[in-house]
């Protein structure tokens, strides 16, 4: 059960992780192209911000979905 809802605490972070990423991204690029080196790669580095949250975002519901199924799972015994 302590594990459990560890795994939802962490499942939660992940989540609010990703969100946090997703709404980082648009003041973080513009700073970013100011530096020619990132300049020729923003939509491959904006690609990459938008993956990362959408594993984040993924990762985090899938142990959020497993501690609620967890939970429905011994209400029902």
């Amino acid at each position: 059960m302590h594990d459990n809802f560890l795994q939802l605490i962490w499942g939660l972070g992940l989540m609010a992780a990703g969100i946090g990423v997703l709404f980082r991204v648009e003041q973080v690029m513009p700073r970013l192209v100011q530096f020619s080196q990132f300049a020729a790669a923003q939509w491959f580095i904006r690609f990459c911000f938008y993956l990362i949250a959408a594993v984040l975002i993924g990762g985090g519901a899938r142990k959020v979905l497993a501690f609620v199924r967890s939970r429905s799972g011994q209400s029902d015994k």
